[in-house]
């Protein structure tokens, strides 16, 4: 007779091997780690996963979901083939990476009011790494030590973004909308850096400080947007 497991375990397992992975990164995790944060034993955890890989794409799979995780149909979830993790991390990515307000607004053919529209770029641009800050943090941590997946996330993930800023900003200075800055690339990295750290790295910061979600999002907003405007 098979060995029954515990349905709600698996969202344990989850969010286990969620916090191990942000902690030490894809290649220093071990099974065993993730049994001991989970306070059981390694074997145990093998009755939902077949392999660390298997976990690691759980993991992804699962991140910023609200949703309650469901048992899966097949137990243990096997190993994923050659390749699948860095595809789900593409499909993730280019799904993440749109902003679609400079879109709307380089297609615009005369800017009404620039303040507005600079504050929605960097409101959305918040709210999109404040939405995916796990799984966005997930990635840059195991970045560090997947080369493959590094070549993903800092390519089609964060340069992207910034690409898209980039885009953004040259368009505007070249229409003396926006004020020329030193160096167009960095302005746009700062930009990007600036929402990153309150959106998403500010959650891990070992001695945070109490931050309202809503308070951050308007200071950053605030400040960049006054920043870009030059006043």
């Amino acid at each position: 007779m098979p060995r029954q497991v515990p349905v709600d375990r698996f969202e344990e397992l989850i969010q286990a091997a969620t916090a191990v992975f942000l902690e030490q990164g894809f290649r220093r995790t071990q099974m065993s780690d993730v049994a001991e944060r989970l306070g059981t034993a390694k074997g145990t955890v093998y009755l939902y996963v077949e392999s660390k890989e298997a976990l690691f794409l759980q993991v992804l799979l699962h991140a910023d979901r609200a949703a309650k995780i469901a048992l899966p149909e097949k137990l243990p979830v096997p190993s994923p083939r050659p390749g699948e993790v860095l595809k789900f991390a593409g499909r993730r990515l280019a799904a993440q990476a749109a902003l679609p307000s400079i879109a709307a607004a380089l297609a615009k053919r005369s800017v009404r009011d620039l303040r507005a529209e600079v504050e929605g770029v960097v409101r959305e641009l918040f709210r999109l790494l404040a939405v995916n800050r796990v799984g966005i943090k997930l990635l840059d941590r195991c970045a560090q030590d997947y080369p493959e997946l590094a070549a993903l996330w800092f390519g089609a993930g964060r340069s992207g973004v910034v690409r898209q800023l980039e885009r953004y900003l040259e368009a505007r200075i070249r229409q003396r909308k926006l004020p020329a800055v030193a160096d167009v690339p960095f302005a746009a990295r700062m930009v990007l850096e600036t929402a990153a750290l309150w959106a998403v790295h500010h959650h891990w910061d070992p001695a945070p400080q109490p931050l309202c979600e809503e308070l951050a999002e308007t200071a950053v907003v605030e400040f960049v947007t006054r920043a870009l405007l030059g006043g």
